[in-house]
């Protein structure tokens, strides 16, 4: 939880009561349910966490924005980015009914008032977005050909509507058929070597009527 605060040193009360309730809540259920690797479960404000909030480095979103969260699992990187910016909306889809269920009442044990949680495929999503996030579900090629009808028309942000995709490693072959993409270093942003590789990906999409 310090390293939280470290990088987000102006938190309300309520958000970082909120934070600090993640770690026993997905504790509980992963002792039910396999939500989070055994082996990360012990680092979850690092590497779940810590590493969802990295989208908010890149572009924090205005009140009123709506976000899609594709993929979700357990809820990362959803939940954190609801925690941090409470008047954006929220759309957290997977497509295993069990980590829907676990989002649900994570979100409802702290209190988050603007999530909304589905078992739905990305495909079958409707309605349009500002940002829609992820963390590593697919290769790019196919993600977009998932969500690219999705986007909202009217830009708001510094950065251009589209997608913010959680991905380590050499990405140079995946982005070929990107040019627009960018790349941003999470080590920029955050001191831990579990950020060497990793990065925020992102990639502008045009509204499609």
């Amino acid at each position: 939880m310090e390293e939280i605060l470290k990088y987000f040193p102006n938190l309300t009360d309520e958000q970082i009561k909120q934070f600090e309730m993640l770690e026993a809540l997905y504790q509980d259920w992963n002792a039910k349910i396999n939500v989070v690797s055994r082996k990360d479960i012990d680092a979850l404000y690092i590497k779940h966490v810590l590493h969802s909030l990295a989208i908010a480095k890149i572009q924090k979103f205005e009140p009123g924005t709506y976000v899609l969260d594709v993929g979700t699992g357990g809820g990362f990187p959803g939940i954190p980015l609801a925690i941090l910016f409470p008047e954006t909306r929220f759309y957290l889809i997977d497509v295993i009914l069990k980590k829907i269920n676990v989002v649900k009442a994570v979100a409802e044990s702290i209190g988050l008032k603007n999530v909304k949680a589905e078992q739905l495929r990305a495909e079958n999503v409707k309605g349009d977005y500002d940002f829609i996030v992820s963390r590593a579900v697919t290769n790019m090629p196919d993600f977009v050909s998932w969500v690219k009808d999705k986007i909202k028309k009217q830009n708001k942000h510094e950065l251009k509507n589209g997608i913010l995709y959680l991905k380590g490693g050499d990405l140079t072959d995946e982005l070929a058929l990107f040019p627009k993409a960018t790349q941003f270093d999470i080590a920029d942003f955050f001191e831990d070597e579990f950020f060497e590789t990793k990065k925020v990906v992102h990639l502008p999409l045009k509204f499609k009527a």
